[in-house]
């Protein structure tokens, strides 16, 4: 039996379990994949500052984000093709985030719809929306989620046009997959995937099909999805959303400073700097290596939280220290869900939290609130402009 201690110990099993499709398209970047490793690769130069002879006890992580109490600053991202890693997998995701007292953030390309994780959730979700070119679709998404109490909306913004991702392209990407003889191998060698999945009738893509007309089928739907992201978003979209929407609205996305700065005029409670995870633009910055600039020129004025290489409960304290109030993870529990299902993504989230209440002890804090620049040993970036 594997012994299961940290984020990667659960990544390696998802890759014997989850079919290589689905696998890689959670596990990849696009182009190159420079920016996708950068995430992960810049917190490793981020050092902390060792305390000792402190009171470390009565610790806490509870904070809040986007006006919501959570039991740490960790929020699960919204992830498309949940349902593929495993059957039913954006409910079982729900359901472990709820027990963990944290957030869960439904994607519009979700396998599960908005109406199955609210029938099987006792407490509000956030919805993630993708703004299509049929505008009448995204008024009804926004009215779903506001029906299904969604009690929060994240609206991405840097997904108007569809990075290349080589592995995707390669693998023939589809929801359910296409019968191949390469898939039909694959599908061989994951008999517990097949049959978790054989015993569900979620496999493709239920907030779409049903919901758009003419859109019934796989091949109907990707013909559909390849021409609906929309590249004419613009703010003025972005204000006609929170118009709509009654309710917080985070803004996901923003890697820019001049970005972030419109951001924070639209009226929306809070942005995340996130570059999709190294799967848009390939060369771009990481995350966390813009975060500290973003969080000292809007931070006053928006809350800031970032996604983007968070693999431990130590880079959640990274972020946090640089002007984060709290940050959204995918992989992570994608890999636990992938490895073993609902309690994979619980065991992930108690992975996070255990590094993150010990990191924070040693660095000399008892509450997560007070975590700030002072934990860290400077420069923590060398190219950093704002340190």
């Amino acid at each position: 039996m594997t012994i299961v201690t940290t984020i990667e110990d659960l990544r390696r099993v998802a890759k014997r379990r989850v079919p290589r499709m689905f696998y890689d398209y959670c596990d990849s970047g696009s182009w190159t994949e420079s920016t996708y490793r950068a995430n992960e690769d810049d917190f490793a130069g981020i050092k902390l500052r060792q305390r000792v002879a402190v009171d470390m006890s009565d610790r806490s992580l509870a904070t809040t984000m986007a006006g919501q109490a959570v039991a740490m600053p960790v929020a699960l991202a919204p992830t498309g093709l949940t349902g593929m890693q495993r059957a039913d997998g954006e409910i079982l995701a729900a359901r472990a985030a709820e027990a963990a007292g944290v957030p869960f953030t439904l994607s519009t390309m979700s396998i599960c719809s908005i109406e199955d994780v609210a029938e099987h959730a006792t407490k509000p979700f956030w919805f993630q929306l993708y703004f299509m070119r049929d505008r009448a679709f995204n008024e009804r998404l926004i009215d779903r989620a506001q029906a299904a109490g969604c009690s929060a909306l994240v609206l991405t913004l840097d997904l108007q046009i569809l990075g290349q991702r080589h592995k995707d392209i390669r693998n023939g990407l589809s929801a359910p997959p296409r019968f191949t003889a390469a898939t039909v191998l694959d599908l061989m060698t994951k008999p517990r995937w097949c049959w978790h999945m054989l015993r569900t009738r979620r496999r493709t893509f239920r907030n779409i099909v049903g919901h758009v007309e003419g859109v019934a089928d796989t091949r109907s739907i990707s013909a559909w999805t390849a021409q609906q992201f929309d590249p004419r978003l613009d703010w003025d979209d972005v204000r006609r959303i929170r118009d709509r929407w009654k309710g917080p609205l985070i803004l996901k996305g923003v890697l820019d400073v001049e970005d972030a700065v419109r951001a924070a005029e639209t009226g929306a409670q809070s942005l995340v700097v996130s570059n999709h995870g190294g799967r848009q633009l390939d060369g771009a910055p990481s995350s966390i290596a813009v975060l500290p600039e973003i969080a000292d020129a809007v931070g006053h004025r928006i809350e800031v939280l970032m996604d983007g290489g968070i693999r431990s409960g130590q880079d959640v304290l990274k972020a946090v220290a640089l002007g984060a109030k709290g940050v959204f993870v995918g992989r992570p529990f994608l890999y636990g869900l992938g490895a073993y299902g609902g309690p994979g993504v619980t065991l992930c989230l108690d992975i996070i939290r255990r590094e993150l209440d010990m990191t924070m002890a040693l660095c000399g804090r008892r509450d997560i609130r007070d975590v700030d620049r002072s934990i860290l040993r400077a420069p923590p970036l060398s190219n950093h402009p704002g340190w």
